[in-house]
């Protein structure tokens, strides 16, 4: 949306504007349902979590505790909150999950198991990551968020941001290598 103003969204999120809220939605779901996905990687949860970000703005903006200058930064903060609080609760009652057993003729057997090997190796090497790691991996890769905005939204120099990347995919490369090598 090319037409999209900030100030004015703002100021009509301020004044409970249900247009202005609309538009703040349509704007930005997108990209907080992207950052999350890329952190979780359950399009269910990614979902639910998104929606739920937007239900807190709503709720912060009603307490005047809402985004004063930088909607997007605000929403992704929240999600990344979210996602901290989901993980918790998850780490507090682990739920296995179960196995969708339905039939289609896309992949062959061998190559879907051989995708869901790799796709886990990725998920768990990920979730060795610190939280920062994740979260700039999360930033940059997820919501395509450049250095400079990942470093604004990090309150972190772009030296910064760039030497916690490198770091990060480096032991993510590490973590998926030792698991090929068990």
């Amino acid at each position: 949306m090319s037409t999209y103003d900030e100030r004015r969204a703002l100021a009509g999120l301020q004044k409970l504007d249900s247009q202005a809220i609309s538009a703040v939605y349509d704007q930005f779901f997108p990209d907080v349902y992207r950052y999350v996905y890329y952190r979780l990687g359950d399009q269910t949860v990614a979902e639910d979590i998104a929606s739920d970000v937007f239900v807190r703005l709503l709720e912060a903006v009603q307490n005047r505790r809402g985004p004063q200058s930088n909607i997007k930064g605000w929403l992704i903060s929240t999600a990344s909150h979210a996602i901290a609080d989901h993980l918790r609760q998850r780490y507090r009652r682990p739920v296995e999950a179960i196995s969708e057993n339905h039939v289609d003729a896309q992949p062959s057997p061998p190559a879907e198991f051989d995708l869901r090997e790799q796709n886990r190796s990725v998920q768990q090497a990920y979730a060795q990551l610190t939280a920062e790691q994740q979260h700039v991996l999360a930033l940059r890769f997820g919501d395509g968020y450049s250095l400079e905005e990942t470093a604004l939204h990090m309150q972190k120099n772009v030296n910064a941001v760039k030497a916690l990347q490198f770091r990060a995919l480096a032991a993510l490369q590490r973590q998926i290598g030792e698991a090929h090598h068990e």
